[in-house]
C-alpha cells in the first residue's frame, strides 16, 4: 500500500532534518507518495502570510502530514503556523510519548510516559481583551457588577475555556490510547481545588469516561503536586491527560527527564487529520550546518508509521533509531559521549538506515 503523506519541511534546521526522517522513512520499505508543501518565515514574502492555503488543502486531501520545526514570526501578529494548523484542522489531541532510550544522557531509566493533552481550549484558545480596550472595560465592568473587588485598572484578560465536549473528547483518547497499546493507567491532571467551573469540570467529566474502562486505572492530580510526583518517582506514571496549559508544561518537563527534545516526538491528531512533528524549534542559527539531531523528527515518524497502522514498520524503525543511541558511535554533539567525534544529520541517518 502507498500512502499519501503531506511533507511540510518547515524553516531553519528543518529542512535537513525533514530530509534525515524522509530517507528513513523510506529504508523501512513503507511505500508513501509525499506531496512537499511549504509554510513558515521562507515563503512569507511569496505568500504574504507564513501559513499558505495550499498546505491546509494539502493536508485535507492526504489525511496525514509530517512537518519540520517552522519559525513563528516576530511581530507579525501571526501568532504561530503550528497552533493556526491545529485550529484549522480540529487537531484537538497533542500526542507527546517520553521515553528513555539507553545511551541518551539522562538523570532517570526505564521512563515511558505519554502525555495526552487537550490542542484546543483553555487559555491558549486565545480569548484575551487588551488592557484599556473598550472589551476589557467592558468585562471589568461586569466583573465588578458581579460583586469581584480586586479588579485593577490596568488588568489585561485571558479567558479560560474549558467544555464538556473539548474534555470529553480528549479523555477518551487518552483511555483509547491507553486501551490500544496496553497501558494500565491513565492519570488527569487539573486545578480543580481552585478552578472550580473550568478544571472542576474537566475532573468530573474524566471521571465520568473512565467508567466505560474499568479494565485502566484512574486517578487525577493537582498540578502542582504532578510536577513535584515527576521528578520524585516518574515511574509511577503512564498515561497523563492534562488540559492546554499544563500539558505544554508537563510534556517539557517529562522531556527533560528523558534527556531533552532532541527525543521528543509529537502528534497532533483529530477525527479526520494528523500532523506528526518534532517538539523542539527551528533553530535557525544552525541551518546548514549538518549538525543538528534529527531523532526527535524520526521519532514523530514513528509515530506517523503506528498512526498509518504500519506497525512492523514502526518498531523496526524505534529499534534502530535505539540501537544507534546505544552504540554512541553516530550521534549528534548532544548525545556524543567525552572523546566521540559527533555525527552530522545526515550520517545519523545514514546508521539507522544501515540498522534497518
Amino acid at each position: 500500500m502507498i500512502h499519501n503523506v503531506t511533507l511540510i519541511p518547515g524553516d531553519g534546521i528543518g529542512p535537513e532534518i525533514s530530509n534525515a526522517t524522509v530517507r528513513v522513512l523510506e529504508a523501512t520499505g513503507v511505500e508513501f507518495n509525499w506531496e512537499v508543501v511549504h509554510a513558515g518565515v521562507d515563503v512569507i514574502d511569496e505568500y504574504g502570510t507564513p501559513l499558505p492555503e495550499n498546505v491546509l488543502d494539502s493536508i485535507r486531501k492526504n489525511k496525514t502530514a509530517i512537518k519540520g520545526p517552522i519559525t513563528t514570526p516576530v511581530g507579525s501578529g501571526f501568532r504561530s503556523v503550528n497552533v493556526a494548523i491545529r485550529k484549522a484542522l480540529d487537531l484537538y489531541t497533542c500526542l507527546r510519548p517520553c521515553k528513555t532510550y539507553p545511551g541518551v544522557p539522562s538523570r532517570y531509566s526505564d521512563i515511558d510516559l505519554v502525555i495526552v493533552r487537550e490542542n484546543m481550549e483553555d487559555l491558549y484558545a486565545g480569548i484575551e481583551f487588551e488592557r484599556g480596550t473598550d472589551w476589557a472595560e467592558k468585562l471589568k465592568q461586569m466583573l465588578k457588577d458581579k460583586g469581584e473587588k480586586q479588579i485593577r485598572e490596568d488588568a489585561g484578560f485571558s479567558i479560560k475555556m474549558i467544555s464538556e465536549t473539548g474534555t470529553r473528547r480528549i479523555v477518551k483518547y487518552a483511555f483509547e490510547y491507553a486501551r490500544r497499546y496496553g497501558r494500565k493507567k491513565v492519570t488527569a491532571v487539573h486545578k480543580a481545588n481552585i478552578l472550580k467551573f473550568s478544571d472542576g469540570l474537566f475532573l468530573s467529566v474524566a471521571r465520568d469516561v473512565a467508567k466505560a474502562y474499568p479494565e485502566i486505572e484512574f486517578e487525577d492530580r493537582i498540578v502542582d503536586n504532578m510536577t513535584m510526583q515527576l521528578v520524585r518517582n516518574p515511574l509511577q506514571f503512564d498515561v497523563i491527560v492534562c488540559p492546554n496549559l499544563y500539558g505544554d508544561i508537563l510534556s517539557d518537563l517529562c522531556a527533560g527527564l528523558i534527556g531533552g527534545l532532541g527525543v521528543a516526538p509529537g502528534g497532533n491528531i483529530g477525527d479526520d487529520y494528523a500532523v506528526f512533528e518534532p517538539t523542539h524549534g527551528s533553530a535557525p542559527k544552525y541551518k546548514g550546518l549538518n549538525k543538528v539531531n534529527p531523532m526527535a523528527m524520526m521519532l514523530s515518524g514513528v509515530l506517523m508509521l503506528r498512526h498509518l497502522n504500519e506497525v512492523d514498520a514502526a518498531d523496526r524503525l524505534e529499534a534502530a533509531i535505539a540501537a544507534v543511541i546505544a552504540e554512541g558511535t553516530s550521534v549528534t554533539y548532544d548525545l556524543a559521549a567525552e572523546g566521540i567525534t559527533p555525527a552530522g544529520t545526515s550520517q545519523v541517518a545514514d546508521a539507522i538506515i544501515a540498522k534497518l
